[in-house]
């Protein structure tokens, strides 16, 4: 369910880069980093490089883009 918050006009000018960088919007950036901010939290030993990846995978598996690991 969507609802409307105000964010610092810093935050904003922020996001823009990374979110052109990125093509996503200012607000899907935003976002992004609320998801990697809480993940990182639920998981302080992890890298955030290992968050990340772990994010895409995530992504990966709802479109359905496996593949079966093959033992040996």
């Amino acid at each position: 369910m969507p609802i409307a918050i105000k964010l610092s006009d810093l935050l904003i000018e922020d996001a823009k880069p990374y979110a052109q960088a990125m093509h996503r919007s200012v607000p899907k950036q935003i976002e992004y980093w609320a998801r990697l901010g809480k993940v990182a939290e639920e998981n302080p030993d992890l890298t955030v490089q290992m968050l990340q990846d772990m994010l895409v995978s995530i992504e990966e598996v709802k479109v359905g883009n496996l593949n079966p690991y093959k033992f040996g």
